[in-house]
């Protein structure tokens, strides 16, 4: 027998053994894609505080000769190395995630374009940050990258979402009537979110820590910009406070309950670690606990957005 005719038969055999329901399987690789989209941001800044941003001075390689870090490189190259290696981690679980969903791309079309975009950004994040070494890390360019990760975590949590049936189309329970202004003020508090994360990135490219030494700085005014970023995170916090109130009042339970108390907490340590950064001389670790926050922010708003979504008002 052929090689040509085999491969008909590989394929049904392969296809046979992947799900036709969403199953454990699809589920824990959405939640390893927003895990994983969580610790790029989370490595992404460790790179940037640790002064690592050259550790791998040319892309794609590492060095000019090597595609992998060299001992030579010491820890920036290590630290660097590693958060382009996390890149095709994501890869890998986007890629298996898109397997898994075959048998179910047209009934799940949701879950399977989802994943898909998933995989097509991760080329584009690796050009962004091909481009942020061959400009000496650009402030801006930078920026954009740390951006394309926000988005990426935002389309994770949707993905978790709808593989778990909370929202979308195939929602596993039906969820408690909310109160119409609840998905507006869920949306604003989203789009808030999106602002102070947007805002937050020209402050940083103003601050300090700009991931070499010799890396330029986008001349701004850290002071001033650091105030403008602010605003949206108040409004987010009075937002959230909003959907607290009415919750409570309208003795609201279920998951949107759990998600606009989780949303709270989330805004009100970043809140702390924000005000304490900046007092103190913005420390690099309060610097990595706002990175990490600012992703947690932005999970928390779409999850609370999407949930809103979902629910039948009453």
């Amino acid at each position: 027998m052929s090689t040509a005719s085999r491969l008909p038969q590989f394929v049904n055999r392969l296809s046979s053994r992947l799900p036709r329901t969403v199953d454990v399987r699809v589920r824990r690789l959405a939640v390893a894609s927003l895990i994983g989209q969580t610790l790029l941001v989370v490595t992404g800044g460790a790179v940037r505080l640790t002064a690592s941003g050259l550790g791998c001075p040319t892309w794609p390689r590492c060095t000019d000769n090597s595609l992998l870090n060299t001992p030579e490189m010491g820890i920036h190259g290590f630290i660097e190395f590693g958060n382009r290696l996390l890149t095709f981690a994501l890869a890998a679980v986007a890629a298996l995630m898109l397997v898994y969903l075959w048998n179910l791309r047209k009934e799940r079309r949701d879950l399977f374009l989802l994943a898909l975009g998933l995989l097509a950004s991760i080329p584009a994040q690796a050009i962004i940050g091909g481009i942020t070494v061959l400009t000496n890390l650009n402030p801006w360019v930078v920026g954009l990258h740390f951006l394309v990760s926000m988005a990426l975590v935002v389309f994770a949590t949707l993905l978790v979402n709808r593989a778990f049936g909370r929202t979308g189309r195939f929602v596993a329970a039906r969820h408690p009537a909310l109160p119409g202004i609840m998905r507006p003020v869920t949306a604003a508090v989203a789009l808030f979110s999106a602002m102070a994360v947007m805002l937050g990135v020209v402050v940083t490219g103003a601050g300090p820590h700009a991931g070499d030494a010799d890396a330029p700085r986008n001349g701004l005014d850290w002071d001033l910009f650091s105030h403008i970023h602010a605003v949206p995170a108040y409004l987010v916090t009075a937002g959230t406070v909003v959907a607290l109130a009415l919750v409570f009042l309208r003795r609201i339970r279920g998951p949107f309950r759990t998600a606009v108390i989780g949303l709270l907490g989330v805004t009100i340590l970043q809140a702390i670690i924000g005000f304490t950064q900046y007092y103190n001389g913005i420390p690099a670790p309060l610097v990595a606990a706002h990175m990490l926050g600012a992703a947690l922010l932005m999970v928390a708003s779409t999850n609370a957005w999407d949930l809103a979504k979902a629910s039948p008002v009453k």
